[in-house]
């Protein structure tokens, strides 16, 4: 049955990730890959300096390595039809932008600062991944039509593919931006992840539903070790996966349009960085935030770390509610 192989992909994943904590934590203390706080963040968290980063190939490793046990079983011929490159694909194309996120990581610990790679170099790096991705799909046989939940099939022509390279690339940098404190870009994560699996349910799709309870299974394991108090970051390697990942399930199912409404946090983090910068800009030094993105905001407000994760979380639940009730309506209840 498929729910053995979706529950096997997200125990796998669990398990490989959360494991491999107990290993992969002290390795990265003994290598002194310690994350650097920048000066103009939070003055408390300069305690943090130090904290092991880079501990997104955990999960990394625990959402591939369930991939590869479960797929082969899930009842689809995965190595000639479209639904294959999006499971596999999808997968590769939030590995690349892993390898990305780790060569920003190796720059930032090898100088001792919180400077990598600059925007870009890895704004270039992020759209040759992301075109590759669109290019496999494309040859694989994906059109231009996609799937608007509570509407119905849409055809966007030439322009599907250049909003789907702008979207990808700024969804992901947006999860990137999530990345700021302990548990919560991990915490945000499994809950889109959980309510992607629910959609492929509802639209069939086993490969999807696997490769969404790896994401979820992989999030929960590593939140064993980075909530707060984190004994480890995800780093860039694992929050540009993570956002490639996000975006992998969302083209994956054909509801690309669902990405910004069950990540509606990572749309809000992005959004206050960019609100902060123009408006600064524009008024000679006002704010509108404290600080941004906007979780260093509540922070600053006084929220706890877990109090931030939690109401976040909270808001993502609701939104992906929304997003699965306009699947339902589409598949079950045909307008």
């Amino acid at each position: 049955m498929n729910i053995i192989w979706i529950v096997s992909a997200a125990a796998i994943s669990f398990g490989v990730t959360a494991l491999l904590g107990k290993w992969m934590v002290p390795y990265l203390h003994h290598i002194n890959f310690g994350q650097t706080i920048r000066e103009v963040g939070p003055k408390w968290h300069q305690k943090k300096n130090g904290t092991p980063t880079m501990g997104g190939f955990m999960f990394m490793a625990g959402i591939a390595l369930a991939l590869l046990a479960t797929i082969p079983f899930c009842g689809e011929n995965f190595a000639e039809n479209l639904m294959g490159t999006r499971v596999v694909g999808g997968l590769l194309m939030a590995l690349g932008f892993g390898m990305v996120g780790f060569v920003d990581d190796y720059i930032k610990v090898v100088k001792k600062r919180n400077l990598g790679l600059t925007v870009l170099q890895k704004l270039l790096l992020q759209i040759i991944v992301a075109a590759a991705y669109l290019l496999a799909l494309k040859m694989a046989g994906t059109g231009s039509i996609t799937i608007v939940p509570g509407v119905g099939a849409v055809d966007l022509g030439t322009g599907y593919w250049i909003l789907s390279l702008i979207g990808i690339v700024g969804m992901v940098n947006a999860v990137n931006f999530t990345d700021g404190i302990d548990g919560l870009n991990t915490s945000v994560t499994f809950v889109v992840a959980i309510f992607f699996m629910a959609i492929a349910g509802v639209m069939k799709l086993t490969g999807m539903s696997i490769l969404s309870a790896a994401c979820a299974g992989g999030c929960l394991g590593f939140l064993m070790w980075n909530f707060y108090p984190a004994k480890v970051f995800m780093g860039d390697t694992g929050s540009l996966f993570l956002g490639g990942l996000v975006c992998a399930l969302g083209f994956g199912m054909n509801v690309p349009v669902l990405i910004p409404l069950m990540g509606i946090i990572y749309v809000c983090e992005i959004l206050s960085v960019v609100l902060q910068v123009t408006y600064f800009k524009a008024t000679h030094g006002k704010r509108i935030f404290k600080m941004t993105p906007i979780h260093h905001h509540f922070e600053m407000c006084g929220w706890s770390e877990v109090k931030i994760c939690c109401v976040f979380s909270l808001v993502t639940i609701v939104a992906c509610i929304v997003a699965l009730l306009l699947v339902m309506r589409t598949y079950w209840m045909p307008i």
